[in-house]
């Protein structure tokens, strides 16, 4: 049994790493209050704009199809890897790392497959492979829908310009402080809509179909791109506070047993104290 200094200073450091993780909870649940609030105003804009979108993509003929929708044989691939710039989030970036890394391996074993980093944990998981095209974790300094904006701007004429075949972006999409989902969306081509839901409702479009397309989907990308950001930072604030909530259960539970573990060691040296004494005296006496 380690002797009562030693207890004592575990004692004291596991009390001082307690008071560090709460803090870190109440800070992060501070932040995801106001990620959350954003993430859940924005999904219905941005999910009512890619249904517009499909359903108008849907009337047009196949020759008036947008440079976004054009379907090529695969061979390059992009990724798009959104984790965090920081850890103590439990398995928030490891999943995702995990999923690209199956993408790479299984989906698109015999691709050439690169990487767009967005959240240092995943510029640091893929940069061995030299394969990064760009790392963009500073725009969770200034998260705008302008910043991320430039970001898919350069995707898309990446695609268009031929780079690459298919872009996927793989990030976590918020549910709740203690559940994110592991997400994998096709950015391009567009995904065609499926069935002939909505595709021919009276409308009357002003300019025409096509001008209203071209010019729904540069906005509905960067949209796209922006909410999968969004997800992914409220879900790296709930991933954090649910961290950190048990990491403060663990060492309470962990400063309770080693005080029960000093408390029986204080006494086990007073009774060996106490022997010693009546076994002086014993001897004296005889």
């Amino acid at each position: 049994m380690a002797n009562l200094k030693e207890i004592r200073n575990r004692i004291s450091s596991v009390s001082s790493t307690m008071q560090i993780t709460s803090a870190m909870k109440m800070v992060s649940a501070a932040k995801l209050k106001k990620a959350q609030d954003a993430i859940t105003a924005m999904r219905p804009y941005a999910d009512k704009l890619t249904e517009l979108l499909q359903s108008l993509s849907a009337t047009l003929d196949a020759d008036s199809g947008s440079k976004f929708s054009e379907q090529r044989e695969v061979n390059n691939v992009l990724i798009v890897a959104i984790t965090s710039n920081r850890g103590l989030a439990g398995a928030f970036n490891s999943n995702i790392i995990k999923e690209v890394t199956k993408l790479t391996s299984e989906t698109y074993a015999n691709k050439n497959v690169s990487y767009l980093a967005i959240g240092k944990k995943a510029n640091d998981a893929f940069k061995k492979s030299n394969k990064v095209i760009a790392n963009n974790s500073e725009i969770f300094d200034d998260l705008t829908f302008d910043n991320v904006a430039e970001i898919a701007q350069m995707i898309m004429d990446k695609f268009v310009e031929g780079e690459f075949d298919k872009i996927e972006i793989v990030y976590n999409r918020f549910k709740n402080a203690a559940t994110q989902i592991v997400t994998r969306e096709q950015f391009l081509p567009i995904v065609p809509v499926e069935g002939d839901a909505n595709v021919n409702l009276d409308y009357i479009f002003e300019p025409s179909k096509v001008e209203i397309v071209e010019q729904l989907i540069p906005k509905s990308l960067k949209t796209q791109l922006f909410k999968a950001i969004r997800d992914s930072f409220a879900s790296e604030h709930g991933a954090r506070m649910t961290a950190m909530h048990k990491a403060t259960d663990n060492a309470t539970e962990l400063r309770d047993q080693l005080k029960l573990t000093y408390n029986k060691a204080r006494q086990a040296a007073i009774t060996n104290e106490i022997l010693e004494i009546v076994g002086g005296a014993e001897a004296l006496n005889n």
